[in-house]
């Protein structure tokens, strides 16, 4: 987690679900990261539209695990935008 929080000071991380569908479907995205305390809409949402655009996904015990690491409040889902965070933060997540 604290590997996403330099990545989130680098201003590589993108939160909240609008904006991680966004980036998403514009290509951006490296790592989609999703709390597994997500609304079943929420979830079908982002992991429907990363398998549509072959972004990865990873999972996350809570949303409030997920805020804290990037220095905000309880956050559901969040987007990596820099390949070497991604995958290094897959790598770490796996």
């Amino acid at each position: 987690m604290s590997l996403l929080g330099l990545a989130n000071r680098a201003r590589k991380v993108i939160s909240g679900e609008e904006l991680v569908v966004k980036e998403v479907r514009k290509g951006g995205a490296k790592l989609v990261l999703l709390s597994n305390d997500a609304s079943f809409n929420t979830q079908k949402k982002v992991t429907d539209k990363c398998k549509t655009y072959q972004v990865p996904v990873a999972y996350v015990a809570d949303r409030l695990l997920l805020g804290h690491a990037i220095g905000k409040e309880a956050r559901v889902v969040v987007a990596i935008t820099e390949a070497g965070f991604a995958s290094k933060l897959k790598d770490l997540l796996d």
